[in-house]
């Protein structure tokens, strides 16, 4: 017996379940699992806050698929909710790769594409039903096409951003139209007042797995990036020629200004895909499956079209533009530091986003550094942000051992810049090339000190100033203010 077999045999699953979740690559159980399978098995209802990224899916999946290998009725007998196509089909992928060896069927169902194959595939009763509410709710209002008498398990996966959409009236018709007595099992990374007075009327006497669900994962690391509005695209671009990372992602508001973007970086010679609201859900398929196999190396997305994607080697993710409220930052970077893997989480910020600022801190209980990216200087910087004219090469969070501000190409250090034995001399400084910026850092961070984020570099009260910069790359700075201004 493998070790994943093994390890998962402890919650009494069937032996072609363990055999699936072995070719799954599990090899032992999440936290979010250990807590919710044995629960699910017993038939209780569950509260599941939790991160993105913790493996939701399978804590859902793989009790249900015990449960319906238990003996068969007509009709569907699970009813998984999700907020979008992605994330509908990526719970659709896993379960069916959970329950390879089974006989449990599964459909998916939702808007965008034509209604009657997936009317057929209903009508096919199969075990399972993955779907976003507004399709779902369409097919139910045309009768003869989804049984959902015999239904034995309701799922809301995502219930905070269902809310966020606006599909909170749509689930509570769905809701009208299940049998009474079913087991019910809402997971959500954040609980809006509005969630949790609808949990509490929909659950019974609930078992709460709660995990850190509030705070982005600790594997991330956070940074500020001061920037004027018109140098935002040059400063993206700068980040990605500087930083050696698996693949990102790059948040921006609007669907239009996302494939402008997507466009631009291609012009720049990256290899980088739109995901947003206009595109057709073949467009949108082709799009993240070429993102999740490497052919793209940048998804630049909207919130609602990204919000769901489970991408492991996602290492970068840069908000273009300020999220709306900390629980869409949370959501944002929960694209990344998945599974336990570290990652980056790079903000753009104007002199109009620092309330918006203020409010994340709260909600991390820490200050975010601020990086200062030399030729990228904003004009009336907001409190809390060092002017600087050089400092670590390539800007933003680094791990390792080791402290204190490199400097950037010809850039020279003051004596009181780091205390002796921090500083260290940046021999790679030069390997930024022409028309680089160096960067500097203010501010605390929230995760242990590394190279770049040296013990005390963010004293908040005396900050440590670096300055230095050379004829050239003040000419340069000097250059790309004035293109900033145009």
């Amino acid at each position: 017996m493998s070790q994943a077999q093994a390890s998962f045999q402890t919650f009494g699953l069937s032996k072609k379940l363990l055999r699936g979740i072995e070719e799954a690559g599990f090899t032992e159980p999440r936290p979010i699992q250990a807590k919710t399978i044995p629960r699910v098995l017993q038939g209780e209802d569950v509260l599941g806050l939790a991160q993105t990224g913790m493996g939701k899916t399978a804590a859902f999946a793989l009790p249900i698929c015990e449960r319906l290998m238990q003996g068969r009725t007509r009709g569907t007998r699970a009813l998984i909710l999700a907020p979008t196509r992605e994330l509908a089909l990526q719970i659709e992928a896993e379960t069916k790769l959970l329950a390879k060896y089974t006989n449990i069927r599964t459909q998916t169902v939702f808007g965008g594409v034509g209604a009657q194959p997936q009317i057929k595939g209903l009508r096919m009763n199969p075990d399972i039903v993955i779907a976003c509410p507004g399709r779902l709710l369409d097919l139910m209002g045309r009768g003869n096409c989804i049984n959902l008498d015999g239904l034995e398990v309701l799922v809301l996966d995502e219930a905070d951003h269902m809310f966020d959409m606006g599909f909170l009236p749509d689930i509570k018709r769905i809701l009208k139209e299940l049998p009474e007595y079913r087991q019910n099992l809402f997971f959500s990374a954040t609980m809006p007042r509005e969630i949790r007075t609808l949990t509490d009327r929909i659950l019974r006497d609930p078992v709460v797995v709660e995990l850190n669900h509030s705070t982005p994962a600790e594997t991330i690391d956070h940074a500020l990036y001061p920037v004027e509005q018109p140098d935002k695209t040059d400063l993206l671009n700068h980040l990605f020629r500087e930083r050696k990372f698996e693949s990102a992602i790059v948040f921006l508001r609007t669907k239009h200004r996302a494939r402008r973007l997507a466009q631009t970086l291609t012009n720049s010679g990256f290899n980088a895909i739109a995901l947003q609201g206009n595109m057709s859900q073949a467009q949108r398929v082709k799009a993240m499956d070429g993102f999740r196999k490497g052919h793209y190396k940048i998804l630049v997305a909207t919130d609602i079209a990204a919000r769901g994607i489970d991408v492991a080697r996602v290492s970068l993710v840069v908000n273009f533009d300020m999220p709306n409220t900390p629980d869409a930052y949370t959501h944002r970077i929960g694209r990344t530091g998945r599974a336990e893997r570290s990652g980056e989480a790079c903000t753009f910020v104007t002199s109009e986003d620092f309330a918006m600022v203020k409010e994340i801190e709260k909600r991390l209980g820490s200050k975010i550094p601020r990086i200062k990216t030399a030729g990228f200087e904003v004009r009336d910087a907001p409190a809390g942000v060092q002017k600087s004219g050089g400092g670590a090469r390539g800007g933003g969070p680094r791990r390792g051992a080791g402290g204190g501000a490199r400097r950037g190409a010809g850039g020279r250090r003051r004596a009181a810049a780091a205390p002796a034995g921090r500083s260290r001399r940046g021999a790679r400084g030069r390997g930024a090339g022409a028309g680089s910026g160096a960067t500097t850092q203010s501010g605390p961070t929230r995760t242990a000190p590394t190279a770049a984020f040296g013990a005390g570099a963010f004293d908040s009260a005396k900050p440590k100033n670096t300055t230095g910069s050379s004829s050239s790359g003040s000419r340069r700075r000097s250059r790309r203010r004035g293109r900033g201004r145009r």
